[in-house]
């Protein structure tokens, strides 16, 4: 049984954590939020998962490492520099960092990489995604996920090849580019696309998530998993034993 704490425990994820944490039979630590004293709820844990914000992912990284904790980061918006922050501390403690807890989710990127691989660049790649009318950043921490998938099975790197906010005369599409199209409204919880389409068929790989519990339930599993292993970065793909 495994002592977790909750970083951004007041939101919709957090709630959901407290139901996982209780649904594995794990003891729920306690939660920190904007304000609250994080370095007292990491003494108090066994390992942290974190679904807050960009912006407080340093403070918490710092008290992690400096309480010698593992942590589950999945939070999405996160830009290089944040990237940078999680591999210094994972040359201290465990971190795992994924755009998705969702154990399908992880499964489907698994196939992306394999299809993309497999096919040529004559096969268009494009990810679709939908979230909820209150999503702040897009493409979705998911959809950056699964253009990582895709362009490790390329052997191309995603940035140099994605392509997003088409709008206008915006020219012909370019041979071997990664396309992302975000979409946002209602209550959506999160539905994904990854379609990969020839002049004469197409390939639609989809994950329709119908309640955000099962992100929840995967980071418990992460962070369960992540307790006794040492410093490093890890992703979902070690939870699932790829």
């Amino acid at each position: 049984m495994a002592k977790i704490g909750i970083i951004g425990s007041k939101g919709r994820m957090g709630q959901a954590l407290v139901a996982a944490i209780a649904e594995a039979g794990d003891s729920h630590a306690g939660g920190a939020d904007q304000g609250d004293d994080v370095a007292a709820l990491v003494a108090a844990s066994d390992v942290l998962v974190d679904f807050s914000s960009p912006q407080a992912l340093q403070a918490t990284l710092d008290a992690c490492v400096a309480a010698g904790k593992p942590i589950v980061i999945g939070t999405t918006g996160l830009e290089a520099a944040h990237h940078t922050a999680i591999d210094a501390a994972a040359t201290k403690i465990a971190v795992l960092q994924t755009g998705n807890t969702s154990l399908g989710v992880n499964m489907l990127a698994a196939l992306v990489e394999q299809a993309a691989s497999k096919l040529g660049n004559d096969w268009d790649i494009e990810i679709v995604e939908m979230h909820h009318r209150h999503k702040v950043d897009a493409p979705s921490g998911t959809a950056k996920l699964l253009g990582e998938a895709a362009a490790r099975g390329r052997g191309i790197d995603l940035a140099a090849h994605s392509e997003s906010g088409r709008d206008g005369i915006t020219g012909a599409r370019a041979k071997g580019a990664i396309g992302f199209a975000a979409l946002r409204g209602g209550s959506v919880a999160g539905d994904h696309t990854v379609i990969l389409a020839s002049d004469e068929e197409r390939i639609e790989l989809t994950h329709r998530a119908e309640n955000r519990m099962i992100f929840a339930r995967g980071a418990v599993k992460a962070a369960e998993w992540l307790v006794g292993q040492s410093a490093g970065r890890y992703g979902m793909d070690g939870v699932l034993g790829f």
